[in-house]
């Protein structure tokens, strides 16, 4: 088998359906498995899979192990000379993995290949290449500077090596990963894509960026921005440091001292109230009923030039594919006022979340 794609779920219902269509459609023409870990959801998750995704191996976990434990687990059954590790809150092109398995061939020394990665509004997401942490650079970022953090060397749609991906996507040989010892299960959630890019590194693989292909990956919902965020967060970076980086006594309170002055101190974002005018629902099937389901003015169109500020695009992915879908959020973000939503094959509901602080949002049909 070629490929393995590894999905870790945890109470991502209508998200996780998303995905799932759009990597059935990316792997239509290839050798390869999805894995599903559920990391004991609530939502029917799993009885979602069982029923609309009966070929999908589902692995259910009787507590929520985390997410490097949780991947661990997926890889394990996995049967693929390749691995990707995705989110379920993302949405894959239909050639991303044909061009990104034509990439890794004959690559030597091939380590952790990432992609482009988008948000909700169709904006760039930096995450998707970025340096190594030392403690000067990530002391900066957790006090608002960035621009050592992330990879800005290698534009946006360039192909190059870079040393930390993120851990939303990430291709590799499973004889790699195993290599590497998979993701460290020290880190519960946040931190081991760090950890996992930069043991890629030490045992001299050559981790890459390829912006050739595009992703979206709704954030705001698997890595929502909660009360114990900025603990877990800052607490990963302390594994981090003291695993890779632990050189003497000042060196520890600096990072120990440093990372909790951040976080008793750093700024709090706030979600802002999206305002939507109009709805533009792009498709050619009438018997999609939206205005059955939403108090707002409906625009049907095939083709469209010109959206409004304020207005929430509704993409049917019975009638586009998602690689049609991804680029044209990526070409229409400049408005931050426009917000997009797909309506996923073969479902009756249409989903997405805008940005790192917003909850995913589901628009049901009749």
């Amino acid at each position: 088998m070629k490929l393995s794609v590894v999905i870790l779920n945890y109470n991502v219902q209508y998200f996780l359906e998303l995905c799932l269509r759009s990597v059935e459609a990316a792997i239509s023409n290839i050798d390869a498995e999805i894995i599903v870990v559920d990391n004991s959801s609530e939502d029917g998750s799993c009885q979602m899979v069982k029923s609309l995704f009966p070929e999908v191996k589902l692995i259910e976990n009787k507590e929520n192990s985390g997410f490097s434990k949780g991947n661990n687990i997926g890889v394990l059954q996995a049967k693929g000379e390749y691995l990707c590790i995705l989110n379920p809150d993302t949405v894959v092109a239909e050639d991303t993995f044909l061009k990104l398995l034509e990439f890794s061939e004959n690559k030597e020394k091939l380590g952790i290949v990432g992609c482009k990665l988008i948000d909700g509004r169709g904006d760039f997401l930096p995450e998707s290449k970025r340096k190594i942490p030392y403690i000067n650079t990530a002391f900066k970022k957790l006090i608002g500077n960035s621009e050592d953090y992330y990879a800005n060397n290698l534009k946006e749609g360039a192909v190059g090596e870079v040393d930390i991906l993120v851990g939303a996507f990430m291709f590799l040989k499973k004889e790699v990963y195993n290599n590497i010892n998979g993701f460290d299960e020290d880190y519960f959630m946040y931190g081991e894509d760090i950890d996992i890019s930069y043991k890629s590194l030490k045992q001299g693989y050559n981790n890459y960026y390829f912006g050739e292909t595009t992703i979206v990956h709704f954030k705001g919902e698997s890595t929502l921005r909660d009360k114990n965020y900025a603990r877990r967060f800052y607490g990963a970076m302390q594994i981090f440091y003291k695993k890779h980086f632990k050189k003497n006594l000042f060196f520890d309170l600096f990072v120990w001292g440093g990372i909790r002055f951040v976080y008793f101190f750093r700024k709090k974002h706030t979600k802002k109230i999206k305002s939507v005018n109009k709805y533009i629902f792009i498709s050619d099937d009438m018997n999609k009923r939206l205005e059955n389901v939403i108090d707002k003015k409906v625009v049907l169109q095939s083709d469209i030039k010109n959206i409004e500020k304020e207005s929430e695009v509704i993409f049917d992915a019975n009638v586009f594919s998602y690689k049609n879908i991804i680029k044209f959020m990526e070409t229409n973000h400049l408005d931050a006022s426009v917000t997009f939503k797909i309506l996923p094959r073969k479902s009756n509901f249409a989903i997405g979340s805008d940005d790192a602080v917003s909850r995913g949002e589901v628009i049901k049909f009749d």
